[in-house]
């Protein structure tokens, strides 16, 4: 009996990754959850050099401005009780420093340029359709930042609007990295305070779009979607695998997709250096009765070998 309606996957996917991989995630929480997988089995990657950002524009915008190397000014920052915001950016980054601000945007813009140019897959996710105007600037804001809502006006992106983008992001990015595999994705969290049925219309215009860029021959190279949303609505289709808000996946959902991430997108013979990690991972979480034991000395030094092993073969990994 088969409790489950399983998605099916065909072929791995090419240039998948390995240790030699650079991967870069840009977007919603989710690529968050596949980001912190990738960095507890020690592949290279980074997350969100500008924190989380939700929608499509809010992509585009920094990586535009990453490929151009612009760099942000006085007059691109605000500040909102006591603490100064940039409406490019999430507030993980915001300071109560002016200065400082302004110089980490600008160190984060470089870095991204780096970032996109070394990049062996980017992998981008997007969370929502819906978007805030400012109404002083008429500019598609990335993060509001709790400035009160009657300074924006709330907008949904049309399908061609979101495909339109997504164009820019690819050709942006091929500029400077024209051998870099994309991979979009779909976050599964549910934007509920948009309201129910809402919410469903910003996924179907986010998977529109971006099945309608794959459809197109000439954009799809080196293009990939990942059904990250299509394994939580059906696959996981049951309140047993949400967190407590009942809107985020929960441990085990993420596990889940993990596990089909890994199938599609982590080449075999990483699988096999994602086993030694693993084990020097629990090996350093494991908590001994009695640390001073005879027992627990030799476990520590065979535990160092395993990592003097891995890190003579890859030295970038470091625990």
């Amino acid at each position: 009996m088969d409790l489950q309606t399983k998605i099916n996957f065909h072929e791995q996917s090419n240039n998948q990754i390995d240790y030699n991989s650079n991967v870069l995630l840009i977007g919603s929480c989710f690529s968050e959850n596949i980001g912190n997988k990738l960095e507890y089995f020690k592949f290279r990657n980074f997350q969100n050099p500008f924190g989380i950002l939700f929608h499509p524009f809010a992509i585009e915008c920094l990586i535009e401005n990453a490929v151009f190397n612009r760099n942000f000014s006085e007059k691109d920052v605000f500040i909102f009780n006591e603490i100064w915001h940039c409406f490019d950016a999430h507030s993980k980054l915001s300071s109560p420093s002016k200065k400082k601000l302004v110089d980490t945007l600008n160190n984060n813009i470089d870095l991204t340029h780096q970032l996109i140019n070394k990049s062996t897959q980017i992998i981008v996710t997007l969370g929502t359709a819906w978007v805030y105007r400012n109404i002083n600037t008429n500019q598609i804001v990335a993060n509001c930042h709790k400035v009160p809502q009657q300074q924006f006006i709330k907008e949904l992106l049309e399908v061609n609007t979101i495909h339109q983008s997504l164009t820019n992001i690819v050709e942006l990015i091929r500029s400077i990295n024209q051998y870099t595999s994309i991979i979009f994705t779909v976050s599964p969290v549910r934007h509920l305070k948009d309201g129910f049925i809402e919410n469903t219309q910003s996924k179907s215009h986010l998977i529109c779009a971006i099945h309608q860029l794959l459809s197109n021959s000439e954009e799809s190279r080196n293009l990939n979607y990942f059904p990250s949303y299509e394994i939580m609505m059906d696959e996981l289709r049951d309140y047993r695998f949400y967190a407590e808000d009942m809107i985020h996946p929960n441990r085990t959902a993420i596990n889940y997709i993990w596990e089909k991430f890994q199938s599609v997108w982590i080449s075999k013979d990483a699988s096999i250096t994602m086993d030694r990690v693993d084990a020097i991972q629990k090996g350093l979480q494991h908590k001994p009765f009695n640390p001073q034991s005879q027992s627990h000395q030799v476990f520590l030094q065979k535990l160092e070998a395993l990592k003097e092993q891995l890190q003579s073969q890859f030295p970038h990994i470091v625990f």
